[in-house]
């Protein structure tokens, strides 16, 4: 029988004794921190300004005693999260009934409802993030995908727009073996390095945002344990890797190759204007040495083995091991390179305390679903909540256990929507956060959410057409 948010949200606060008003206020906080994250630039500039104003006003006192600074953090898109995260567990540690210690054991297990199921952390995943993107961007690991890229493209010509094509194309496709995250660090840093430096027009920058961001969500989606929409539900409805393939294998490719050739010609015109000097492929000097390259791959397989498996100190001591290797090689440690893998950590953990929460809502709305509403209401609800929190939220719905046609359809449409909508926006997939990272130099103010979603609607809809064709 099918109920409403309404109706499940007080059936589960009287099973599990959980504030009907804690669960709505933490709704509020969810919308707020979506809100947030869209209108993150704007936030930013509005706070510089009003510090400026309460500077010479009688608010002046308090307000020059909070560096600028601190307020412009309210507008990094990688911190929105963690910020309405120590929100939501300020509001649990002080509401009547709760306390420190539940928003303690939440903050460490993410389980909330069941306090007593299950330790198991739901911060692996940013700590996984922030480890494989530190390898992943390392000078070995990056020369070694830019030589492969170039090697490619050298057979469209070796032109930009070869280039563009095939790490479009390629890289995302990695994310099925070394993780999306790792792909997306990679591509974005070819991206960086050999495409946006020759400054094309705003609308190819945010095309070629958007593409990476789709083609990425879509990449992973080869394997079962690499994407984390596909392993939220591998497990719980026995997927395989060839059940994977089988089921998404030919519509993936088809719609990273369509998308990037529908921009290739829609930009036809432009490709010529930008410079076609060959790729600067690494000197002598700066060649990738075999061995580091080797060390890497070990350690990102070391990773991914651990992540699999939840073992936190296996992470950790992989992290532990490549930094005992850099201080080997180099005498100390950069401490900069973690930096962008710690903001995009901070996002991710964020989002799952927030939207740990949101299951009352979602779980009955998405049980009201047929396949083709489940479709496009997975990529929808995908755009605002993260695409592995919405496939993790039909795992737990009954009705796509079902082994029978019904079932099955209803897991292909949720994880299919899921996948489609992951470049709609920043929040939508885990890496996109990671790849709006490190090509901030071209997106200073942050990303406007309009022109993402502009220029994301074709791929998200050829996505869509593939999974319903193929």
């Amino acid at each position: 029988m099918l109920i409403s948010p309404l109706a499940n949200l007080t059936q589960l606060s009287q099973q599990t004794g959980a504030p009907a008003g804690f669960l709505a206020v933490g709704l509020i906080i969810f919308i707020l921190a979506v809100g947030h994250t869209l209108l993150a630039s704007w936030v930013g500039q509005g706070l510089e300004r009003w510090h400026g104003k309460a500077a010479r006003t009688k608010v002046g006192v308090w307000a020059r005693k909070i560096p600028l600074s601190s307020w412009h953090l309210l507008g990094e898109v990688e911190l929105v999260f963690g910020f309405w995260a120590l929100v939501l567990l300020f509001v649990m540690a002080y509401w009547p009934g709760q306390g420190f210690g539940v928003a303690w054991h939440y903050f460490l297990t993410g389980n909330y409802f069941s306090p007593s199921a299950g330790t198991a952390s739901k911060l692996i995943e940013p700590l996984f993030v922030l480890i494989i993107m530190t390898f992943a961007s390392t000078t070995p690991v990056v020369s070694g995908a830019k030589r492969l890229i170039v090697f490619l493209a050298n057979f469209l010509g070796g032109t930009v727009v070869a280039r563009w094509w095939v790490t479009l194309t390629i890289t995302p496709l990695l994310g099925s073996c070394i993780t999306e995250p790792a792909a997306m660090t990679i591509a974005a840093n070819l991206l960086l390095q050999d495409f946006y430096p020759l400054n094309p027009s705003r609308a190819l920058q945010y095309a070629t945002l958007a593409l990476l961001f789709v083609n990425i969500s879509l990449g992973g989606a080869l394997t079962h344990f690499a994407a984390p929409p596909v392993i939220m539900v591998a497990g719980v409805w026995g997927w395989s890797t060839p059940m994977i393939f089988q089921k998404f294998g030919t519509a993936v490719l088809t719609a990273i190759g369509l998308s990037n050739t529908l921009y290739y010609f829609y930009f036809r015109r432009e490709w010529a204007a930008l410079r076609t000097t060959p790729a600067s492929v690494p000197s002598p000097n700066e060649a990738v040495q075999l061995g580091r390259l080797v060390w890497y791959l070990v350690l990102m397989a070391w990773t991914v083995w651990a992540f699999n498996h939840h073992d936190i100190i296996g992470l950790m001591a992989g992290l532990g091991v490549e930094a005992a290797g850099v201080v080997w090689w180099h005498g100390k440690i950069d401490w900069r390179r973690y930096q962008g893998p710690a903001l995009v950590a901070v996002f991710l953990a964020g989002l799952v305390i927030v939207g740990g929460l949101q299951g009352w809502w979602l779980t009955p709305l998405l049980s009201r679903l047929d396949e083709k509403g489940l479709l496009v209401g997975a990529t929808l609800l995908t755009a605002f909540n993260d695409n592995a929190a919405v496939t993790y939220l039909a795992a737990q719905v009954p009705v796509f256990a079902q082994g029978d046609a019904v079932g099955q359809g209803l897991r292909h449409a949720v994880l299919a929507g899921a996948l489609a909508g992951g470049g709609l926006t920043v929040m939508a997939n885990a890496p996109n956060p990671a790849g709006l990272s490190i090509l901030k130099p071209y997106f200073p103010s942050g990303v406007e959410p309009w022109r993402l979603v502009l220029w994301a609607i074709v791929p998200t809809l050829v996505a869509l057409g593939c999974f319903i064709l193929l």
